[in-house]
């Protein structure tokens, strides 16, 4: 489904070229990414009604007026982005499915500390542009898009937080560009070499077998598209049940002899209408539901088709560290705790300047909703010590 602002985006990225580029070029690459944005080609809006892209580019809230809406040009491409607040900047990258809405709490929180708080829809997501071309959303155009909104925004460093796989962006653009962020903060996902914590191609040592595939190849085959957009809010609601603290805890017993993050080939995946967890109501549940229906899942997903090109652009990085301050939270309960335990007490050793990791029991993979709260305070804590 074509974005609604009906702008196509990004020149090709360069091959990585090899370990023997050094450290000097991948910093000055990345760069390059945001300030070198190509003239956008318009792609045709699929969906009738849908947003005027000669519309506002800024306008408040109508429902929280404390909330400012911006879309700004990053990296070739046109991203929404929500404000709240003053003071030196936070940037809150969301994961999937997921958009700017999963930091509602954070963004007042952080508002009301003294931080300038700034959570955009990532490529493919929400008012951002989605890209037709699939090839269009590996890891270091992420990188660009956001080093790039940095620069939009009119300071020379930001502070970058990411959930999910909103947090490996964060995690590597941390990495490679220092000079532009001066913290970073990851939920679920820890740090990981090379974004991804293999020495092959990721997909390739992924976990298959008769039963059961890895949740993130199951999301790069066309089924896992077709699947989803069938009934949205079906998926979502299933999504944020299953993957929850609540909804781990109620799992079905014929999937408990499955490794984390594996999902049976054959079954109700997605297919049932569990209850909603505690920390979404209906009324948040519908404006997930909204955004998807305005851009469909094909650019959230192109992510996950993408991660073994993904992991060849950042072959330049191995070895690297992150050399900034960092703080890493999880959920106990979270699948992708589980399925990353061996990385989580390595991070140390590439992440010199890492806080004690804050483990919050009970908690699932929705981390910044379901402990809106005790996530909130520990990063006002950890930016008020910068």
């Amino acid at each position: 489904m074509a974005n609604p602002r009906g702008r196509e985006a990004g020149s090709p990225l360069p091959d990585s070229g090899g370990a023997s580029l050094s450290r000097r070029t991948v910093l000055l690459g990345a760069g390059a990414l945001a300030a070198g944005a190509v003239v956008a080609e318009p792609i045709r809006a699929l969906a009738a009604g849908l947003a005027n892209p000669d519309g506002p580019k800024s306008w408040a809230d109508p429902k929280v007026p404390e909330l400012t809406h911006h879309v700004v040009e990053t990296n070739g491409i046109g991203m929404h982005l929500v404000e709240q607040g003053s003071g030196p900047l936070v940037i809150l990258l969301h994961g999937f499915p997921e958009c700017w809405y999963s930091w509602r709490h954070q963004l007042t929180m952080l508002a009301e500390a003294g931080f300038r708080a700034v959570a955009p829809d990532l490529r493919g997501y929400g008012q951002s542009d989605c890209l037709q071309d699939g090839g269009k959303y590996t890891i270091l155009d992420y990188i660009g898009d956001v080093v790039g909104l940095v620069d939009t925004s009119h300071v020379e460093q930001a502070v970058i937080a990411g959930h999910d796989f909103g947090a490996t962006i964060a995690w590597q653009a941390a990495l490679m560009r220092p000079d532009r962020f001066r913290a970073v903060i990851g939920l679920s996902a820890p740090f990981r070499p090379r974004g991804f914590g293999t020495s092959v191609l990721p997909t390739t040592v992924m976990p298959q077998n008769d039963k059961a595939v890895y949740y993130q190849l199951y999301l790069a085959t066309p089924e896992a598209e077709i699947g989803m957009e069938q009934n949205r809010r079906q998926t979502l609601r299933s999504l944020f049940f299953h993957m929850s603290g609540e909804g781990l805890r109620a799992a079905d017993p014929a999937a408990a002899d499955l490794e984390p993050g594996m999902i049976q080939r054959r079954g109700a995946v997605l297919a049932d209408d569990p209850p909603l967890p505690g920390w979404i109501t209906t009324a948040e549940l519908d404006v997930y539901v909204e955004e998807f229906t305005r851009s469909g899942f094909h650019g959230p997903l192109s992510w996950y088709r993408n991660i073994d090109r993904s992991w060849e652009l950042l072959g330049v990085t191995q070895g690297a560290a992150v050399t900034i301050p960092a703080l890493y939270m999880a959920g106990d309960r979270d699948f992708v705790v589980a399925a990353n335990r061996e990385f989580i007490p390595q991070q140390a050793k590439l992440v010199p300047k890492l806080h004690r990791p804050l483990i919050l029991p009970g908690c699932g993979h929705w981390t910044q909703q379901e402990r809106a709260t005790d996530v909130g305070a520990a990063m006002i804590d950890f930016l008020q010590k910068l």
